[in-house]
């Protein structure tokens, strides 16, 4: 049975950081493409960042350029979401993703579309 499973998420005051983490299971995933996404309350789920197979490629949803930082062990079947100056506004659950594919353009990764294995979610909620 193929498992992704988030770890790493809490409570945090702006200005914070968190690192999540999520471990895969079942499968190995050093050939595909990972991501991250996210969906606040009321809000459809939304693509927060991806990696491609080897980590040498990243995509970034604007809003967190510059915080976020993802990264992978394929040793260890896991990837990483680093958020750092954390915000209000990325207060949501955080999901982990992995595509069956190695990579593709910025079009096709920030979509659900070529992820086929989901986690159940990890929350994160930025308050002071």
């Amino acid at each position: 049975q193929v498992q992704l499973v988030e770890s790493g998420g809490g409570l945090v005051r702006p200005g914070g950081s968190l690192r999540l983490s999520c471990a895969g299971s079942g499968r190995t995933f050093s050939s595909d493409a990972m991501g991250w996404f996210r969906q606040a309350p009321g809000k459809e789920r939304e693509f927060v960042a991806a990696i491609n197979w080897s980590g040498s490629s990243t995509y970034y949803k604007d809003s967190v350029k510059g915080r976020f930082t993802i990264s992978r062990d394929n040793a260890k079947n896991t990837v990483y979401l680093q958020m750092n100056s954390l915000k209000p506004e990325d207060t949501a659950v955080y999901y982990c993703a992995a595509a069956t594919v190695p990579w593709g353009t910025i079009a096709t990764m920030t979509v659900n579309g070529p992820y086929k294995f989901w986690g159940q979610g990890t929350q994160v909620t930025v308050s002071s």
